[in-house]
């Protein structure tokens, strides 16, 4: 699709949601072959009308060159013509100046250090991780601590055993019409894993190399089951991963058939809307994927800090020969009627745009969030500890990559530990 096309549906999306009637449209999408009828069933399934319509236009972006006139066609075939009308002034609109951040590497001097070294950071230190600082605190742990009322009322209760359903998705192995390599070292972040939330009470489920259809139909699977009697639910994905269009949350991460799913549509499965029985419940998401294809050399600054580590000749990332659009930005009016999500955590392995990397052993990503929780889980909670993994990882290799997360946690949250 050509970007005044992709920028019209962005600009037009609050409208679109509010106003679009979705039903006399499936038959002439399947028809004129813009969507499957797969598809359909799946942007049918999607909740409310509003909420079919915004999936609708997320979608339609995807489905080629001739999916946005064939929209417009349906759309006045179907008396929706002054929906139309306003996509074509949107297409006619000027785009709006780019809005540019400088990364130019900078040189920082820490006081108080009386020793420096010479240490490597990423560039990006401002990606979006919520979490408290690093201040002196008493722990407050999930389980067997006396705390007052007023702690227990900032903290996730989980008082279930399991505590909730974890299910991880290890895509490996990629057809070869995908063009994606195989994923050496995955398995073993798998095995860590599941190793892991079983011992913090989960009830783990892995499934490996699934097409994108699998992926989706697992998650739906997930979502759709009745979670009443747990208190958490957790969802991780191991695969290649590219940037996406997205309005709340960036990022895709592709199927073995080498088709993509953007990371919203993942999160959305779980939302109040359409998992009623996790409302008000932490729903917790793990990305072991790239978000693009920039490689970061990182910067200089003299600190305290572990020595850069010099990766291996084995070295791969989960990036993908994709090419994001230019002006690949949410215009503020497809944003204003969407409501914030809650109750969701999304962690990444990286900043979205750059590339994820990985071993033989596993990826730089898992293996430090592997070996904090199982540190700190004890003590500490689930912020305080990403914190840590986006230290940790910073400091490795001579390409660079930080962790971040998108955080719409209520409470403070803890894991149930032995």
């Amino acid at each position: 699709m050509e970007e005044q096309h992709r920028r019209a549906l962005r600009r037009g999306r609050a409208r679109l949601v509010a106003a679009l009637r979705v039903e006399p449209l499936w038959d002439p999408l399947e028809r004129r072959g813009i969507f499957t009828p797969t598809m359909l069933e799946e942007l049918q399934g999607a909740g409310s009308r509003a909420d079919q319509a915004r999936q609708l236009i997320i979608d339609l972006e995807t489905r080629g060159k001739q999916a946005f006139p064939a929209f417009l066609s349906i759309l006045r075939d179907t008396g929706q013509g002054d929906l139309a009308d306003m996509l074509v002034q949107e297409c006619e609109s000027p785009p709006a100046a780019p809005q540019l951040l400088d990364l130019r590497p900078v040189e920082l001097e820490l006081p108080g250090e009386k020793q420096h070294k010479n240490v490597t950071l990423p560039e990006r230190l401002s990606f979006p991780v919520q979490a408290e600082s690093e201040k002196p605190r008493t722990p407050v742990p999930a389980q067997g601590s006396a705390v007052d009322k007023k702690s227990r009322d900032l903290v996730y209760e989980l008082k279930a055993d399991p505590c909730g359903h974890c299910l991880i998705l290890n895509n490996v192995t990629f057809s070869r019409d995908s063009h994606l390599s195989t994923r050496v070292g995955s398995d073993l972040d798998c095995e860590k894993l599941e190793r892991r939330f079983k011992a913090l009470h989960f009830d783990v489920l892995a499934r490996r190399d699934l097409k994108a259809q699998e992926v989706v139909l697992e998650l739906q699977k997930l979502a759709r089951r009745d979670h009443s009697a747990l208190d958490c639910c957790i969802v991780v994905i191991l695969s290649h991963g590219c940037q996406t269009s997205h309005i709340q949350f960036p990022g895709g991460v592709y199927g073995t058939d080498g088709k993509p799913i953007p990371i919203e549509k993942i999160v959305n499965y779980f939302n109040g809307s359409n998992c009623p029985s996790l409302r008000g419940k932490p729903k917790l998401f793990f990305i072991q994927a790239c978000g693009g294809e920039q490689k970061d050399r990182g910067f200089i600054v003299d600190c305290d800090s572990p020595k850069d580590e010099t990766p291996g000749a084995s070295l791969e990332s989960d990036a993908t020969p994709f090419r994001a659009p230019s002006g690949n930005v949410d215009e503020p009016d497809a944003i204003a009627c969407l409501p914030t999500p809650s109750d969701i955590l999304v962690s990444y392995s990286t900043f979205p745009g750059f590339v994820s990397w990985r071993e033989a052993t596993g990826s730089w990503y898992v293996e430090t969030l592997d070996s904090v929780l199982e540190r700190y889980a004890r003590s500490e909670d689930l912020l305080n500890m990403l914190l840590r993994v986006a230290n940790a990882v910073s400091a490795k290799g001579s390409y660079k990559q930080i962790p971040g997360c998108f955080n719409f946690l209520r409470k403070k949250f803890y894991f149930m530990c032995d």
